[in-house]
């Protein structure tokens, strides 16, 4: 079967788990030995994909798309321009200068993406849809996300193939909008989304989400969770000497870190968790740095400045150390996510999970046995759970072992492709 898989290219400043399960996933159908691709768009696929690079063009190409959309003369840039702007030169200038992931601001391109050929980026549609039809010859399209779906209609229409799309934290992006953009961007996802065959939910609690949002019937939506490979990672017992929590995600506010550093100062205020350290890795925007900085003098005046290490390393290569070196983990999202790749990294390393009680985070830990979670999510109450984990070394050593033994037997990367594989079937024959 010939797959491609649009997805959204990123600058790499941060751990972005949606971007390598999107890699991860073309890698294991070609394994299963199917003919998959990866179509990039905005940006290069980055060193931190697991695929191979493919020199495959960039649709949408991040520099073009805005200035069609801010500029109406850009609107009828001749050629040769259009490639300039595209070319992997000014395309990874563009991703080194990325300091935003915030939706504030781009109400109006997110929009006319949504539009698709109604939309000023219109041309980039023509040359997505001739390509597939005239060099890929795909049997199936698989977006990325829903944000995507602009595209849907006429590569289902033009290109003749079924059009399947993954559900994975598109709340978090609408949801920050500004004022009547929220309902008007959901009512558009709503409507694009008759275009597609099949949605694949991450989370059982999130196809739920999704449901209610944009009105997706039942029997269109599947379930198929994040995967990893377990022989990618290196298991071990949960660190004790020193006793340390680690945080795999963006470095920012939304992912619950300043919940962390407060509960970690809390903590530390007790003799018996005088030895215990925090290790962050992920990244950062250009956006979140003032943020960083507040938090790290909020630990210098509470002389806990040598008790934080950030690392800058966080590509899958490069994580074995940091995951040995953990007792424990948690990433305190505010609103909860999805999923969050970074909970079956762990797991599949024997680090015990301390999440909050949000999202789908109650529904792997359920489904894993790999940790805990608590309630309300704040600092108190982080720093509370941590402590009853943290002192109890048989516990943490029987989650250690649940949490592994569960991404073996639940999450392998191949078990779970072969339920996608599944649903592209299903679409195919009819």
């Amino acid at each position: 079967m010939k797959i491609v898989n649009i997805v959204p290219g990123f600058g790499g400043s941060f751990y972005c788990g949606n971007c390598l399960r999107d890699s991860a996933f073309t890698q294991s159908l070609r394994e299963e030995g199917h003919d998959a691709i990866v179509l990039p768009m905005y940006m290069p696929l980055t060193a931190t994909s697991q695929t191979k690079a493919e020199d495959m063009p960039v649709f949408y190409g991040a520099v073009n798309i805005y200035l069609r959309q801010q500029f109406p003369l850009m609107r009828r840039m001749p050629a040769w321009m259009e490639k300039f702007f595209d070319s992997a030169p000014i395309l990874k200038f563009a991703a080194s200068k990325s300091g935003s992931t915030r939706a504030q601001g781009l109400e109006k391109l997110t929009e006319s993406m949504l539009l698709g050929e109604k939309g000023y980026q219109n041309k980039e549609l023509d040359h997505l849809v001739d390509f597939l039809k005239d060099h890929v010859k795909p049997d199936i399209v698989h977006f990325s996300n829903a944000l995507l779906l602009g595209m849907a209609g006429r590569i289902r229409e033009e290109v003749g193939v079924p059009v399947v799309c993954s559900l994975q934290d598109e709340d978090v992006w609408v949801d920050a909008m500004e004022g009547s953009w929220i309902e008007r961007i959901w009512n558009l996802m709503t409507e694009k989304g008759r275009d597609v065959d099949a949605f694949v939910s991450v989370s059982s609690w999130f196809a739920g989400v999704m449901q209610e949002k944009m009105h997706i019937p039942s029997e269109k939506i599947h379930m198929v969770p994040i995967g990893v490979k377990p022989g990618q990672y290196e298991a071990s017992l949960p660190a004790a000497n020193p006793p340390a929590i680690g945080y795999l995600s963006r470095i920012c506010e939304e992912n619950g870190f300043e919940i962390l550093v407060d509960a970690f100062i809390r903590l530390k205020a007790d003799p018996q968790f005088i030895d215990l350290v925090l290790i962050a890795t992920g990244g950062m925007t250009g956006d979140d740095k003032p943020f960083i900085r507040r938090q790290l003098k909020k630990l210098a005046k509470n002389n806990l400045g040598k008790c934080i290490t950030i690392l800058d390393e966080f590509t899958p290569g490069k994580l074995g150390g940091f995951f040995k070196s953990l007792t424990v983990m948690s990433v305190p999202v505010l609103k909860g996510e999805a999923f969050g790749l970074y909970q079956l990294e762990a797991l599949a390393s024997g680090v015990p999970l301390v999440q909050p009680a949000l999202g789908a985070f109650p529904e792997v830990i359920r489904s894993t046995g790999g940790g805990v979670t608590y309630h309300p999510n704040t600092a108190e109450g982080l720093a509370a759970k941590l402590a009853g984990v943290l002192t109890d070394r048989a516990g943490l050593e029987q989650m250690s072992r649940a949490g592994r033994r569960s991404v073996e037997e639940k999450y392998d990367s191949s078990l779970l492709t072969g339920k996608m594989l599944e649903v592209y079937s299903q679409l195919v024959r009819k």
